[in-house]
């Protein structure tokens, strides 16, 4: 009867795929009971034939049935043994074969188990969101939850603004004992939620916060998980905007730092603590690129901050950036160089150039205008003096001062032709006078010799070259001086002005130089080291 109703069974419960496999133990129940039957007993057989014989009676003897009597027990013909001990055998053999079929056929659901598990721990009257978890090891303590973000994209840096964009993936992690539930031996590692409301969250925000938004395409970017040991993990993706204060004293050999600021809003200390995860607290995507900054290193420290109602756990996170100066050398300290040293060409031009040395010295002064203000146009106007700004105020007072030199040697050009000319003119009266004192020589020819004056006008050529002979005669003879004799190549003052020129700007601005870079760079260096 047992097989029966297991072969009956099976076929009821078998597929297409199983057909085959089914068959295939049908086979082999039959070849076992083929075997069994060969090995009955001779007693077995016996009564095995008895019973046959039994069987042949005469129609009317097996067809009348005898009606028992209304007091008298009813008898039961004995079933005679077939061999119990081979068929408990082959009975549980079918049973074994039943019980494969329905473990292939039958799997289990673990989707199924997992809905069975949120609505035990997260049911109606089970769990209340509104309550926080209990603190380490159940006790009455803060609830602790261990933080860790992982960057992103750094999109822009914004000097006038003072402020930064960043998208990051952002992780809480943190134990609550209401949510623990049964693995099933390792088979369900963790649950999965994609809505926050449904359990306790920790009411984190971003203290410098300015903008933010999550990100919903396809669909929200957010997770939960709850593990078996009630540990809950929540991460999301977010973008935010970032006030970040800068210090440009050193612009553009600055460097600066930005944070980011994590606090809670209305738990205290005595309820909630953030702590940075264990081991690696930040990460950053290692193709981070950003266009005028490098990100150096990043440091994690704790920020607590205390109120009239009381004291709030904080965490931040220092971003260390060096601004990239190859941009601003070639974009910003180059051009004004070469406009500094276009402006020395007038210098090598001829005085008397005045359209070409005008146009050019107010071609470059209105050019470097014009750079400084495209330079302060990109950045805040603060209250300190930058490091850009003596720079292209030194360039800018170098511009200016060509051009003033141009004027200087155009005035010491008037100067120098106003005593040429007068000059001249003295020339041209002692000329006058020597002319008229040998006219009178000349007419006095009765006369045998002529009488010299005792007294000599001071204009006379004769008193003057005496007394040049004997200032000749008493002055002591002097050491050569290198630069008067160089100088005395160049007798007009307009051109020794142009001379001089020509050596003191370019050394004044290269010791400039010197100077400005090893302050700068000097000072940048201690601000590495503090």
């Amino acid at each position: 009867m047992c097989q029966c109703e297991c072969v009956s069974h099976i076929s009821r419960r078998k597929t297409s795929s199983s057909s085959s496999s089914s068959g295939k133990a049908r086979s082999q129940a039959g070849k076992f009971v083929n075997q069994v039957g060969r090995a009955e007993t001779p007693k077995e057989q016996r009564s095995s034939s008895d019973a046959s014989r039994r069987s042949h009676r005469p129609p009317q003897e097996a067809a009348t049935p005898h009606a028992p009597s209304p007091g008298s027990r009813t008898h039961h013909t004995p079933i005679p043994n077939m061999g119990s001990g081979h068929y408990f055998w082959a009975i549980l053999y079918f049973a074994s074969l039943c019980s494969a079929s329905l473990a292939n056929n039958a799997k289990i659901n673990f989707r199924e188990k997992e809905k069975k598990v949120l609505d035990q721990i997260l049911g109606a009257g089970k769990y209340d969101a509104r309550i926080r978890p209990s603190g380490i090891n159940g006790t009455d303590g803060p609830a602790v939850v261990r933080v860790n973000i992982f960057v992103r994209s750094i999109s822009k840096i914004d000097d006038v603004t003072m402020e930064y964009s960043v998208q990051l993936t952002f992780r809480e992690q943190w134990t609550d004992e209401r949510l623990k539930f049964d693995d099933i031996q390792g088979r369900l590692k963790y649950l999965t939620l994609t809505e926050a409301n449904r359990v306790w969250m920790p009411d984190l925000f971003f203290s410098n916060e300015k903008e933010g938004h999550f990100h919903n395409i396809i669909m929200p970017n957010v997770y939960i998980r709850i593990f078996p040991n009630g540990s809950v993990l929540y991460s999301i993706r977010i973008s935010l905007t970032l006030a970040c204060p800068m210090n440009l004293k050193l612009y553009p050999l600055d460097r600066q730092i930005c944070s980011l600021r994590m606090a809670s809003y209305g738990w205290t200390t005595n309820d909630l603590v953030f702590l940075w995860k264990e081991g690696d607290p930040v990460q950053v995507v290692k193709n981070l690129h950003l266009p005028r900054f490098t990100l150096e290193k990043f440091l994690t420290d704790y920020c607590n901050s205390k109120t009239n109602t009381g004291e709030y756990s904080c965490l931040k996170v220092d971003l260390l950036f060096k601004r990239e100066f190859s941009y601003y050398l070639i974009q910003i300290y180059i051009p004004c160089c070469m406009l500094v040293i276009v402006s020395w060409v007038s210098f090598w031009l001829d005085q008397g150039a005045v359209p070409a040395r005008v146009s050019l010295g107010v071609t470059t002064l209105l050019t470097m205008a014009t750079q400084t203000s495209g330079i302060n146009a990109s950045l805040p106007p603060v209250s300190y003096t930058k490091a850009i700004d003596v720079w292209t105020g030194v360039c800018l007072t170098f511009v200016f001062g060509a051009l003033l030199e141009f004027a200087l040697v155009n005035y010491a050009s008037r100067s120098d032709m106003h005593k040429e000319n007068m000059k001249k003119k003295r020339r041209d009266l002692e000329q006058a006078s020597l002319d008229a004192a040998s006219d009178l020589l000349d007419t006095d020819s009765n006369a045998t010799f002529a009488m010299k004056p005792l007294v000599r006008h001071p204009g006379d050529p004769l008193a003057l070259e005496k007394r040049l002979q004997c200032e000749v005669h008493m002055q002591a003879p002097k050491r050569p001086n290198c630069c008067k004799t160089w100088l005395s190549k160049f007798p007009t003052r307009s051109k020794r002005i142009d001379v001089i020129s020509r050596i003191t700007f370019p050394l004044v601005f290269a010791l400039f130089n010197l100077v400005y870079w090893s302050t700068y760079l000097f000072r940048e260096e201690e601000d590495e080291t503090f």
